[in-house]
């Protein structure tokens, strides 16, 4: 029997997935989470075979969650469910050990499968995800880069970034400024949008 647990924020999608998957015989909901900073504890707790995560969830990400399930727990495989098909986000969560990345309108024979090969240690990537990743390259955004503009995301001002971040304002403005032409956009809210649509964030 294969344990699952699910953490997705969205209530209704997760008791979906879990009539979905309780009607196949060899694989279990032992758990269901709404939060991404809730899932190290109960893998803790339910010592789940896979995890079936969501990237976009309050507390953390599906995939800073996903790098922690892989640091505290490396037996426990984690399966990425997602609306979003981003392929930036396929790379981040590559990067953060997950060993599979579906979007969640596959069948629901795929996913079952999905999770049966991700519990067998095997790597599931949606093809169509896989050909654009592979073919978008890369984020072009350094690690500081992408912290200043996740700071910027509230509207923050400069002055309010580099005191987040324990920068100086001329820092600030010019990671701002490098942003911008790499992202080939005309004000910070652009290229933020420009970031959040390819996952670079």
């Amino acid at each position: 029997m294969i344990r699952v647990l699910l953490a997705d924020d969205q209530h209704l999608v997760r008791g979906a997935l879990a009539a979905l998957l309780s009607l196949e015989d060899d694989i279990e909901v032992v758990g269901q989470v709404g939060r991404g900073d809730e899932v190290v504890a109960q893998v803790g707790a339910l010592h789940p075979d896979v995890v079936l995560m969501d990237v976009e969830m309050p507390g953390i990400d599906g995939l800073a969650a996903a790098a922690a399930v892989r640091a505290t727990a490396p037996a426990t495989r984690v399966l990425i469910v997602t609306t979003f098909g981003r392929t930036g986000y396929l790379r981040r969560a590559m990067e953060a050990g997950a060993l599979g990345f579906v979007v969640k309108d596959a069948p629901a024979e795929a996913l079952a499968d999905a999770i049966r090969r991700v519990a067998r240690g095997e790597r599931v990537v949606d093809p169509t995800l896989a050909a654009a990743t592979l073919a978008g390259g890369a984020s072009p955004l350094t690690g500081r880069e992408r912290d200043v503009l996740v700071a910027a995301r509230d509207g923050a001002t400069v002055a309010d970034i580099a005191g987040r971040l324990f920068l100086s304002e001329g820092t600030v403005r010019n990671y701002l400024s490098s942003v911008i032409a790499k992202t080939g956009t005309r004000n910070r809210m652009e290229a933020l949008r420009v970031a959040e649509d390819a996952g670079w964030l």
